[in-house]
């Protein structure tokens, strides 16, 4: 099972996704906060699940639409150790939406 470290700036990606759900007025954004978790935890598990990205990095695609973020991370086999090193909004991290019933 990997270990997983989470670089100090994550906090402050937690902070600026609670401050965007509170803006909106989101019904228990810490539920939101808990799903992310949740799904970074799953790279204990299985660390090279999500795709790769630049620069010797991966991205974990966590929900879908208004639900939807990426966790950028590296793993370093050699250690058996999964580095968090960033949660963004899909739509922050450069991804659109596709409407209900359009085909990508």
């Amino acid at each position: 099972m990997a270990r997983l470290e989470l670089a100090p700036e994550l906090w402050e990606d937690f902070d600026r996704i609670l401050d965007h759900l509170g803006q909106y007025k989101v019904e228990d954004p810490g539920a939101r906060i808990r799903e992310i978790i949740e799904a970074i935890n799953v790279l204990e598990h299985s660390p090279l699940i999500g795709r790769t990205a630049n620069n010797d990095k991966r991205e974990l695609v966590i929900g879908r639409r208004s639900h939807g973020y990426v966790a950028s991370y590296r793993y370093v086999a050699e250690i058996d150790t999964v580095f968090v090193l960033a949660v963004r909004s899909q739509r922050e991290a450069g991804y659109t939406t596709v409407p209900k019933g359009d085909k990508p």
